[in-house]
C-alpha cells in the first residue's frame, strides 16, 4: 500500500515540476492579452465598449502621406469609442539598420506599457520592426500600405492579422505619361537603397512584359544625393523620360539625410526630362506627372478591418487581406510649362492639376 501511495506522491510531483517547466517557456510575446477584445466570442457588443488602438507609422508627421493613411483610417471607426496614441518610427531620417531597429524597440515598450486594444502598422518597418513579433498572439493587427509579400511577416499563417497591399499603379502612369509626352521611349528608374523597392521592381518587371512601345534602359540603385546628381544630368542625353522612385535615403557629403522635398526641388530645377512617380505629394514638389495609390483609401480600408474585428468581434484571419485599387491621375502644370510641354486640355479635366511648386509656397 506504501508503496502505491509513493508511487502516486513520485507521479503527481512529475507532473507539477512539468507545468512549471511549460509555463516558464512561454515566449514572452505569447503572453500579450488585450484587455477588451474578445474576438467573435458572442458575448457582449462591441458598441458599447471603449478601445485603445496604437498606430505605429513606419515615416513621420507632418507628412501628406500618413497623415491621409491616419485620417482615412479613423474616418472608418467613427462613432466607436477610442483612444489612440500614435508612434513614428520616421524611418525616413532614421534609415540605417541600428536606428530601426531601436525604434522598433521603442515601439514595442509601448506596446507592452500600453497594451492596445488593436495594433494599426503603416508602411513596411513597422511590419519588420514591430508587428511581425506579435503573430498568432491575442493583439489584433491591422497593417496597411504593404508593399512586400506578406508571407514576408509570417502574415499569410498569422491568426491574429489583416490589413491591406499597397500595389503601385504603374501601367497608368505609363499612360498618362503617354498623353503628355507621346514621344517617350526610353525610361530609365531611379531608386534609393531602402529594401522596399525589390518587391516593387518585381512587380514593375512583371508589368513590363507586356509593353511594347516603351523600354526601361536603365535601373539605379543610389545611395547619395551627390550620385544621384551626377546620374540625371547624364541621363538628360540617354532617356526620354524618368521614372523617379527612390529618392528618400540620400545622403550628403557629412553622411546626413537629404529631405526629399529637397531631392526633388533640385530635379525640378536641373532636369529637363518629364518624370513620373507613385506618390501624389511628387506632383506637388515638381514631379511631372502621378498616378497615385491614396493614403487615405489605404488607411480607409484598413479602418473598415478593425472596425468588424473591435465591434463584430470578427477573427482577423477571417478578412482576407486586400489590395488597394483605386488611384488618382495628378498632373503638375508649373513643371509642364517649364519643360515647355503642351497638356490637352482632356487630360488635365480628368486629372488633378498643381499649378505651382511646394517649396514657393513654403518660402513665401
Amino acid at each position: 500500500m506504501m508503496r502505491v501511495i509513493e508511487n502516486r506522491i513520485f507521479i503527481l510531483v512529475l507532473f507539477i515540476f512539468f507545468i512549471i517547466i511549460v509555463s516558464g517557456c512561454r515566449d514572452d510575446f505569447e503572453e500579450y492579452t488585450p484587455v477588451t477584445v474578445e474576438m467573435e466570442s458572442g458575448s457582449e457588443e462591441g458598441e458599447n465598449k471603449s478601445f485603445k488602438i496604437l498606430h505605429v507609422m513606419s515615416y513621420h508627421t507632418p507628412w501628406e502621406w500618413t497623415e491621409t493613411q491616419y485620417q482615412g483610417f479613423q474616418d472608418a471607426l467613427e462613432g466607436i469609442d477610442i483612444e489612440y496614441k500614435v508612434f513614428e518610427m520616421d524611418t525616413k531620417n532614421f534609415s540605417t539598420e541600428e536606428q530601426k531597429k531601436q525604434k522598433g524597440e521603442e515601439a514595442i515598450a509601448l506596446i507592452e506599457s500600453w497594451q492596445p486594444d488593436l495594433l494599426f502598422t503603416g508602411d513596411d518597418d513597422a511590419q519588420e520592426y514591430v508587428a511581425r513579433h506579435y503573430t498568432n498572439t491575442n493583439l489584433p493587427i491591422v497593417f496597411t500600405a504593404v508593399n512586400e509579400d506578406p508571407a514576408v511577416y509570417g502574415y499569410d499563417n498569422a491568426s491574429n492579422v489583416t490589413g491591406v497591399l499597397e500595389r503601385e499603379h504603374f501601367l497608368e502612369n505609363l499612360r498618362l505619361m503617354k498623353e503628355i509626352v507621346p514621344d517617350v521611349e526610353k525610361i530609365a528608374v531611379i531608386f534609393d537603397e531602402d529594401p522596399m523597392w525589390g518587391p516593387v521592381r518585381k512587380r514593375m518587371d512583371s508589368a513590363i512584359e507586356n509593353i511594347e512601345d516603351i523600354s526601361f534602359v536603365s535601373w539605379d540603385y543610389i545611395n547619395s544625393f551627390e550620385t544621384y546628381k551626377e546620374r540625371i544630368i547624364e541621363l538628360q542625353s540617354e532617356v526620354d523620360a524618368i521614372a523617379l522612385l527612390g529618392i528618400f535615403t540620400f545622403e550628403d557629403s557629412n553622411g546626413q539625410n537629404v529631405h526629399y522635398r529637397d531631392v526633388l526641388e533640385w530635379t525640378a530645377e536641373n532636369s529637363k526630362l518629364p518624370d513620373f512617380s507613385f506618390w501624389k505629394d511628387r506632383v506637388t514638389y515638381g514631379t511631372l506627372s502621378v498616378v497615385s495609390v491614396s493614403g487615405y483609401e489605404q488607411g480607409k480600408e484598413a479602418g473598415l478591418l478593425a472596425r468588424q474585428i473591435l465591434e463584430d468581434g470578427k477573427r482577423p484571419d477571417s478578412l482576407p487581406i486586400r489590395t488597394s485599387m483605386k488611384g488618382e491621375p495628378l498632373i503638375s502644370l508649373a513643371r509642364a510649362e517649364d519643360l515647355g510641354i503642351q497638356i490637352k486640355s482632356k487630360t488635365l479635366l480628368s486629372s488633378r492639376v498643381v499649378t505651382s511648386y511646394g517649396w514657393v509656397t513654403i518660402d513665401e
